[in-house]
């Protein structure tokens, strides 16, 4: 019996479970967000970006959202949800990113670190769950870091804080609403080709796979999470990183 070749069209997986679904993407004006944005939009799903910029797109509509204003978060939900129907994706991606030596960051610094990335994913999630637990389904994906795990290299105390808190986050609410029909994973990327690292040298030549990871490698990740193909996943953090964390 002939072995089917894996690359034929007819063996490709196609990602399903997105018709009729509503995302909201926070932070998805540019790199990973804005990339994932698109590709949901390819699956089919209606899509929102969430940020503090509205970026005129095709087919993805554009919220402005500041997920460290509770108000702000309220607002942009109820807007998604009035104008795309109740949402069943959340990506918390809305990030900052700072290299500080420790003992000159500033209590502002610290501040503002946690309220953009562990605070705002807190409050956008509680926004959201509800419309998820009435529905019976829901897909949370949260962008992490590998520094939330390893604490980073040097100089970046308050984001690997704050990413470790907000990869917790990801764990507390698959324990507690997966008899919902909800999953809630993270993602922990490393040296993702995005305009948060650009000015940082070569760093390539770090990583055992020999490039850098793109927006659309991280989209893809999301994109399986995100679909019905995922239903047995949760509470997991996942490393993308071209093998540079291996733990």
């Amino acid at each position: 019996m002939p072995v089917s070749d894996p690359t034929d069209e007819e063996e490709a997986v196609e990602l399903t479970g997105f018709a009729g679904r509503t995302a909201l993407v926070t932070g998805g004006s540019r790199g990973i967000g804005l990339r994932t944005a698109q590709r949901l939009q390819e699956l089919g799903a209606t899509v929102a970006i969430g940020d503090l910029v509205t970026p005129e797109l095709d087919d993805i509509r554009s919220v402005r959202l500041d997920v460290t204003d509770e108000v702000s978060v309220a607002a942009a939900v109820a807007q998604v949800s009035r104008e795309c129907g109740p949402i069943s994706i959340l990506v918390l991606n809305a990030g900052i990113f700072r290299v500080e030596p420790f003992e000159t960051v500033t209590l502002e610094s610290w501040n503002a670190a946690i309220a953009v990335n562990l605070t705002g994913a807190f409050l956008c999630a509680r926004a959201v769950v509800p419309q998820m637990r009435e529905q019976g389904y829901g897909r949370v994906i949260t962008i992490g870091s590998s520094a939330g795990i390893t604490g980073g290299s040097k100089s970046m105390a308050a984001y690997a804080a704050s990413k470790a808190g907000v990869m917790a986050l990801a764990k507390s609410l698959a324990s507690e609403y997966a008899p919902h029909g909800i999953t809630s994973n993270a993602l922990a990327p490393t040296l993702i080709e995005t305009p948060m690292i650009a000015d940082i040298g070569d760093l390539a030549s770090r990583i055992p796979v020999g490039r850098l990871g793109t927006p659309t490698d991280v989209a893809d990740l999301i994109a399986f999470l995100a679909s019905e193909h995922a239903g047995y996943i949760t509470g997991a953090v996942i490393d993308i990183n071209g093998g540079f964390l291996i733990h």
